[in-house]
């Protein structure tokens, strides 16, 4: 082949992978949709006009103030846990890719990150008590209801020294202290509040160690130490670094497990810390950087490596369900780390290959342009983008008459007859990302297998870093060199 055929091949693949898609208004719907999940007294700014004021009573069981947060999902619960992990990624988003960011955009993600922190701030407040969660899934999960009528058990939960949960007070910490990060030039008085209550959550953490989930897989040093990470780069204190050095082996450091959710912050840890370590050389740190290359090449098809799974569309896959919520954390690990490693002038080690930050930006495009429409389905993944995306999410306000157009309650079991209905939601979720199709590419838009139709926060919080991103790159990785 010529050198002019093979440039006009290239030229041709480079065409073919360049995007036709809008990633501004992704981005902007990837924000809006956080406000569909607002628990509370919804302010006058409120945009996702169908929702009203629910759970005003939260947290009066115990004698204490739990109203706001979010509902995390497609139910009415307030779960600690993942609401805290949300708002370190959304935080997490504006802090590495923020300046990429449209000014509006940017100021409604710090609205969606502070209706998380003001939340967060009251279930700390007690000394020796971190409340975890709001409402009983059990009683919840049986009704199909929205939040507006709410009549089930508005429980509380909490964990304490007899009762530990270092890996929701952890996370609880790693969020605080990040978004600390994001209000320290917006409102630095806010901001060192966060701050300090970061590292007060923090202490009760690793004071009280032990784990809240009845789960035995799910252990609490990861939370541990992403905690301490957090708080080391929010408040560059040598203490947060020194217990990174001095308890990363007994809490799990070397496990190199790869995985990044919710529930497991390996990945994400190790690409954290890496940067430390790039820019600083902190010898010490070095392993980070060794784990989080060995986490990336899993994800690049030239490396000798054992690969992550995909689907034959070549979408990420991950058994277990709601697996978008991987596609969207290791598409921003990947473009974080992408971006750490082009400031300090390195590569990913993959053995015999060195994997550089163009690759890392072209994986992640993949994953993201798939999302957004360009696979075996032809639809978005995100309700309201493109001309073609899931009507029927598994969501009980999506799905239920607005309190506007039908101010009548709407009683537990009243609701199942629009469960089970084949009519699209009346009230579109816009911005909401589903679990997303199945190994094989296929979705069926089905409300009732939540597994692939339901909605969830720590899916759009990672997915809002990523499209800043792409707002400013969008043809990251293809460029002909």
């Amino acid at each position: 082949m010529t050198p002019f055929f093979l440039l006009l091949l290239l030229l041709s693949v480079s065409l073919t992978l360049a995007s036709s898609h809008d990633y501004h208004e992704a981005l902007s719907k990837s924000i809006l949709f956080f406000e569909g999940q607002r628990s509370g007294k919804l302010p006058p700014a409120q945009r996702a006009g169908w929702r009203g004021d629910s759970a005003l009573s939260d947290g009066s069981e115990a004698g204490v103030d739990l109203t706001g947060g979010y509902y995390d999902a497609g139910d009415n619960v307030k779960f600690g846990f993942p609401m805290a992990f949300t708002t370190t990624m959304l935080s997490w988003s504006v802090i590495e890719f923020g300046e990429l960011m449209p000014a509006d955009e940017l100021r409604n993600a710090a609205v969606a990150i502070r209706w998380a922190t003001d939340y967060l701030l009251k279930t700390i407040s007690h000394p020796g008590l971190v409340f975890v969660q709001v409402g009983n899934p059990i009683s919840d999960h049986n009704c199909w209801e929205r939040p507006e009528d709410m009549d089930t058990a508005r429980t509380v939960y909490n964990v304490s020294a007899d009762r530990p949960g270092s890996e929701v007070a952890g996370e609880t910490a790693a969020a605080l202290a990040a978004a600390s990060m994001v209000f320290r030039d917006i409102d630095p008085g806010y901001s060192q509040t966060l701050l300090e209550n970061a590292m007060r959550a923090f202490e009760f953490a690793d004071t009280y160690k032990g784990a809240y989930s009845d789960d035995p897989q799910l252990k609490a040093g990861d939370e541990l130490l992403w905690g301490a990470a957090w708080l080391r780069r929010a408040s560059q204190n040598d203490s947060f670094l020194d217990y990174i050095q001095n308890n990363g082996k007994t809490l799990g450091a070397d496990d190199n497990i790869n995985e990044f959710g919710w529930d497991n912050k390996h990945a994400g840890l190790n690409v954290l810390v890496s940067k430390e370590f790039m820019e600083g050389q902190t010898l010490s740190l070095e392993s980070y950087k060794e784990f989080a290359d060995s986490f990336m090449c899993t994800l690049i098809p030239e490396s000798s490596s054992s690969h992550i799974q995909f689907t034959p569309g070549g979408l990420l896959y991950r058994p277990g369900g709601s697996n978008m919520q991987h596609v969207t954390s290791i598409s921003f690990l990947l473009l974080t780390y992408a971006k750490y490693l082009s400031k300090s002038s390195q590569t990913a080690n993959c053995g015999s290959i060195q994997v550089d930050p163009a690759s890392l930006q072209l994986q992640a495009k993949k994953q993201i342009d798939y999302l957004l429409g360009d696979n075996p389905m032809n639809m978005s993944y995100m309700v309201g983008y493109g001309d073609r995306y899931p009507q029927r999410i598994h969501h009980r306000g999506s799905s239920l008459p607005s309190v506007s157009s039908h101010p009548q309650f709407i009683a537990c079991k009243d609701g199942s007859d629009y469960y089970k209905s084949a009519k699209p939601n009346p009230n579109p979720l816009v911005g909401a990302v589903v679990g997303g199709p199945g190994e094989d590419d296929v979705y069926e838009d089905d409300r009732a297998d939540f597994r692939k139709s339901e909605p969830t926060t720590y899916i759009n919080a990672p997915l809002v870093g990523v499209l800043a991103y792409f707002v400013a790159n969008p043809n990251a990785g293809l460029v002909l060199t």
